[in-house]
């Protein structure tokens, strides 16, 4: 080989050399500039409303349109119109055409003041009501259809027949919003009912309520005619294998039951599918809502299932955060919703894994990924529709229909999906496993 052929090779063993670092860099740089919704900054020119290119607006409602007059109010059933519903304690919808809503009974039907009242010598500015805040709160005082024994006695604060009425808690809408079922058989078995779901692994579609004032669960049939099964001891509360004090929220994997064991135990409970005793966990944190440590709960108001991962997350609510858990109550993780004033109800998990929270404090809906990270807020204070006041429970339809139940202001509301909206700002469904 000459000088001239070894100085050709050189320069082309040169220019590939070059050619691979050049593509190796090019490689890395587009590596680093896939789009990563959950971890990349976004590009602030472009914009994250919930429906890509829109222009104006504010997303008041997020990626939904409010669903304006649904449900029929029950005023509208024969011999009712003196009567609305009282605090919207839940909501499932077992498909867009059959949503239970679960209310603490009725309430007098009646309507706002028309006319501001100024309140003299209490100084300026003070009158009602005041202009956009919802003139009743339907969870609180005597007229709140809300029992007044802790203990599930049947003393009522109030004037029964006056104040409130003990009818309705358990009622069935179809798509339209028309009452189609009235469970009012079931009415004298509720003292405050508190959640009401479909276990997703069960074919029969057995109905679950939980009552916080029984510290009881009881299941239903599918069609209400039959009460299957009591979980707990109505009435009697306790903090062993066979009672609750006050629980308030449950969820379900293929084989258990997992209860958010409440208001006053701090544990979560886990059952097997026939309501049998398996575990617990959990420990009385501090008051203060300052708890750091893992397994202590203050107001253990809420629980979801990462069923791909096998993780329970629960809702620490008296301490303003979630902690994470395997199926045996082996602490995983947590993060914090926030400082005071936030109050989060509830907790929601879809098929997606993305984690929804409610926030009674600031009306918003929240929504986290795996790591805590916020991927989205909506949600507006008011009693006007698409508002809320007062969330206390979120379902989705297999049509991605979405709805809430409301303490505050005593209803149920539906939202429908907006075209073109982001996917990662919609609630997901929950995952069906054995039935549509």
């Amino acid at each position: 080989m000459d000088s001239r052929e070894y100085n050709l090779i050189e320069r082309r063993v040169r220019g590939l050399s070059k050619f691979i670092k050049i593509f190796s860099m090019v490689l890395l740089v587009a590596m680093f500039m896939q789009p990563n919704v959950y971890s990349q900054p976004r590009d602030l020119n472009q914009g994250f409303a919930a429906v890509p290119g829109e222009r104006g607006g504010q997303d008041m409602f997020g990626p939904y349109d409010v669903v304006v007059g649904w449900p029929q109010n029950i005023a509208e059933l024969p011999g009712h119109d003196a009567w609305t519903y009282g605090a919207g304690q839940s909501v499932f919808a077992e498909s867009p055409n059959r949503v239970f809503m679960l209310f603490r009974g009725e309430l007098p039907n009646i309507d706002a003041p028309q006319r501001f009242v100024t309140y003299q010598g209490n100084g300026p500015g003070v009158s009602f009501p005041t202009a956009q805040v919802p003139w009743r709160n339907t969870s609180v005082g005597p007229r709140s259809s809300l029992p007044g024994s802790l203990d599930g006695g049947d003393t009522d604060r109030g004037m029964y027949g006056l104040d409130h009425r003990w009818e309705h808690a358990l009622l069935v809408a179809n798509s339209d919003g028309e009452i189609v079922e009235e469970w009012t058989q079931w009415d004298h078995l509720f003292r405050r009912p508190h959640f009401v779901t479909i276990d997703p692994f069960d074919a029969e579609k057995k109905v679950w309520v939980v009552d916080d004032y029984r510290h009881a669960i009881f299941v239903f049939s599918n069609d209400g005619s039959e009460l299957l099964n009591t979980i707990g001891v109505p009435n009697v509360r306790g903090n062993d294998d066979a009672h609750f004090y006050r629980p308030t929220f449950l969820t379900f994997t293929e084989d258990h039951v997992y209860v958010a064991d409440g208001y006053i135990n701090t544990r979560v409970v886990k059952l097997d599918k026939e309501g049998n005793f398996i575990m617990t966990w959990g420990q009385p944190g501090d008051r203060g809502g300052n708890e750091t440590r893992p397994s202590y709960f203050n107001n253990v108001h809420g629980i979801a299932i990462n069923l791909d991962r096998e993780l329970v997350f629960v809702n620490d609510r008296g301490n303003n955060r979630v902690q994470i858990f395997d199926y045996n109550g082996n602490y995983n993780n947590e993060w914090s919703f926030g400082s005071e004033p936030t109050d989060i109800h509830l907790i929601y998990m879809g098929d997606d894994g993305t984690l929804w929270a409610a926030d009674r404090a600031t009306s918003k809906i929240l929504g986290y990924n795996q790591d805590g990270e916020l991927i989205y807020s909506w949600g507006i204070f008011g009693d006007f529709p698409g508002a809320f006041f007062g969330v206390h429970a979120m379902s989705v339809d297999q049509e991605g229909n979405f709805y809430v139940a409301e303490v505050g202001g005593g209803r149920v509301q539906k939202f429908s999906p907006r075209q073109g909206a982001r996917t990662e700002t919609l609630i997901a469904k929950p995952p069906y496993v054995a039935w549509d």
